[in-house]
């Protein structure tokens, strides 16, 4: 579809790129995206931009692609003129956009088949580097059947994307890796999926964690045990849940979409810190308190706690918060090494000469820190040095083949509260009066330090940050932040203590 911009393309030599390369088009296209991101906030890049990809400018025609058709819908329907005007302000050769789909035969990561696996099932497969990102490609080990998975491609509500959730075969409780930091979550879904008595336990179970510790693995071993106790799952990602309702509301089969959803025994739903869109909030509220309400299970996975969803309806977040809330930590480096040893010994199965002695099996556990993921990709690298080169990997092959996953470790995710309670104990002060309406020196200095600290800091807009220090307006926050940065300028002291601040929160 061809989205006409407000003006003509005046080159006149038909190309639409003025002389422009493409690097220089691809420069524009970071811009553009940089722009957004700084314009919008980070959680709506995230959610609407974070897939959008640029493929060509010709004509004057910038032909950009998204992995699912929701995605288009939404870009079209909400946001093409503000990323139409954005580009042309970087380029002005750009008059018209064309959204399109991208295929499974366009997506850089390769498409891993039931029928060839690329290693046999490990308990690190709940890390699998090429996990889709695209919410209608189905798992990432191709366990729906063809005519499954084209109902998958075309987010077909009423049909097989909700009557049977797309679980990957391989992500069940036999190959998750169980260590401190992820032992609760475990426990708690192992009894949830396996419970069979009256009503539901811990309803709902909100799994939260940082992307690659394990949280969708955890689900999809859920929904596997579940189903083979006998009972009706439904697993979905954010998208997913968002394009049925919308796709039903369409086709006039919202009724059929919502009992659907209401007759089952076990929901699942990933990545709900997506959901966006009042009608969609609403419907995933009514749902969710239809089916905790009928005593069915509800398991809910994101990558913050619910208190931390500012974009999520208010009653919805106190639902959510009402059940059981775990967190699953970052991997210690003893759950690392358990990781990649049970992953090594996967890799063996099919390449019997691919040996990695202790030594260098334990500097790979003890230098990767960020995430799951990342071990995946060190063992794939490291099985591509022996197989290719023939020679041994060593602890110097290993440096070199990781070095840049060593360094493209994802930074500490800063949590507001942390920084409030950080705070409150630096200057003799309780968290609640930090968040309280007093006034006193003693209380204001520290007040506007969290502020600026929260701004400066985490990614979260001045109205949020307002609200999480006791429904404050925008303006105060801003106020604060300008007031602590003037006396940071004045006053040395204070700089290092802000600065000594910093330094604690981001270790």
């Amino acid at each position: 579809m061809q989205l006409d911009g407000s003006r003509t393309d005046g080159n006149g030599d038909g190309n639409g790129r003025g002389g422009n390369g493409a690097g220089d088009v691809q420069a524009a296209w970071t811009r553009v995206k940089r722009r957004l991101r700084a314009e919008l906030g980070e959680d709506v890049f995230a959610s609407w931009f974070a897939r959008l990809e640029l493929e060509d400018v010709v004509g004057g025609v910038a032909r950009l692609s998204v992995p699912t058709r929701f995605l288009k819908s939404w870009i079209e329907s909400h946001y093409i003129d503000r990323v139409l005007n954005t580009f042309k302000s970087e380029l002005d050769d750009v008059v018209r956009l064309d959204v399109g789909v991208r295929g499974p035969s366009s997506t850089p990561r390769p498409a891993v088949t039931a029928a060839k696996p690329a290693v046999p099932a490990s308990p690190l497969a709940h890390y699998p580097a090429n996990r889709p990102s695209a919410p209608f490609q189905g798992a990432a080990a191709g366990a729906p059947s063809d005519a499954g998975a084209a109902r998958a491609a075309t987010g077909d509500a009423s049909g097989g994307d909700l009557s049977s959730a797309p679980l990957d075969p391989r992500l069940t409780f036999a190959s998750f890796v169980v260590g401190r930091s992820n032992a609760l979550a475990h426990a708690a879904g192992e009894r949830v999926s396996r419970h069979d008595g009256e009503g539901a336990l811990y309803n709902p179970l909100y799994v939260h964690a940082g992307v690659g510790l394990g949280k969708t693995h955890l689900l999809h071993g859920i929904g596997h045990a579940a189903r083979e106790a006998g009972r009706r799952v439904i697993y979905l990602t954010a998208d997913r849940f968002m394009y049925g309702f919308v796709n039903a509301l369409k086709t006039q089969n919202a009724l059929a979409f919502k009992e659907r959803l209401r007759t089952i025994d076990l929901l699942i739903l990933d990545d709900v810190q997506f959901i966006q869109g009042k009608s969609i909030q609403a419907e995933f509220g009514h749902t969710l308190n239809a089916l905790i309400d009928a005593g069915k299970q509800v398991v809910v996975a994101s990558d913050r706690p619910p208190t931390e969803l500012e974009a999520l309806d208010e009653r919805v977040r106190s639902r959510l918060a009402g059940g059981l809330v775990v967190e699953i930590g970052s991997l210690d480096e003893g759950l690392r090494a358990s990781i990649l040893q049970a992953r090594l010994a996967a890799v063996r199965v099919t390449h019997p000469g691919f040996d990695v002695a202790p030594a260098v099996a334990a500097y790979v556990a003890k230098a990767i820190t960020a995430n799951g993921r990342d071990l995946e990709g060190a063992v794939n690298r490291l099985l591509a040095h022996s197989t290719l080169t023939g020679a041994p990997v060593t602890v110097e092959t290993a440096e070199a083949a990781i070095r840049d996953l060593v360094k493209n470790r994802e930074p500490k995710r800063i949590k507001i509260e942390d920084i409030q309670k950080l705070v409150a104990s630096r200057y003799n002060v309780s968290r609640s009066d930090i968040l309280s309406e007093r006034r006193t020196a003693a209380v204001v200095k520290p007040r506007q330090i969290a502020m600026y600290l929260s701004k400066v800091l985490t990614l979260r807009s001045l109205p949020e940050i307002g609200r999480r220090f006791g429904g404050r307006d925008h303006t105060t926050v801003l106020h604060a932040v300008r007031k602590i940065e003037k006396l940071i300028g004045d006053d040395p002291v204070l700089g290092d203590e802000v600065e000594l601040l910093k330094r604690m929160l981001q270790d």
